[in-house]
């Protein structure tokens, strides 16, 4: 992961190169900057990343933190920015309770060779999406909603044009 994320082309949104662009504002970047130096200096370590990217606009460095405990606001809160927090685990039943121990919920990257594990985890886990050795896929006829405090409803795939709709179910003997 640290070299996927050291790789990445950070650039203008407009360029097709780019694999990620700018934060959409000024209080926006402070806000996830602030998310990652409170995350150090609450002991957290920086595996790459974790600082502002080209002299203008509001670039932030794709960032690996570890070393992170539960009560963190970086692990207890949605960044909304190129952060990834890792958090080894033991097993099956740690890993469930770790990535559900939030109010929030609305995704989930699950990275393992053991299919037959994810098969078993993917349902326990209370996350709107969940990648599977991939992040951030989007489809847009999947529907994309959170669990918990992570959004009302559903965006995009059928979900949505439903959400515009009055469903009416009808039985009637004939």
């Amino acid at each position: 992961m640290v070299t996927a994320a050291a790789g990445m082309k950070v650039g203008s949104g407009f360029d097709p190169t780019s694999q990620l662009g700018p934060l959409v504002s000024r209080r926006h970047f402070n806000r996830v900057m602030e998310f990652m130096d409170g995350a150090r200096k609450d002991g957290a370590r920086t595996l790459v990343g974790g600082e502002r990217m080209h002299d203008a606009g509001y670039f932030v460095k794709p960032t690996i933190l570890v070393d992170t405990r539960d009560t963190m606001r970086v692990v207890q809160e949605e960044v909304f920015g190129p952060v990834a927090i890792c958090i080894p685990f033991d097993n099956l039943e740690t890993a469930v309770n770790q990535a559900n121990d939030t109010p929030h919920g609305l995704a989930a990257s699950v990275w393992s060779n053991d299919l037959s594990k994810v098969h078993r985890l993917i349902p326990r886990l209370k996350a709107g999406m969940v990648w599977v050795n991939t992040h951030n896929m989007l489809d847009a006829n999947l529907p994309l909603g959170g669990f918990k405090q992570s959004g009302y409803g559903h965006d995009m795939g059928r979900a949505a044009v439903e959400s515009y709709t009055a469903l009416k179910s009808v039985c009637m003997a004939v």
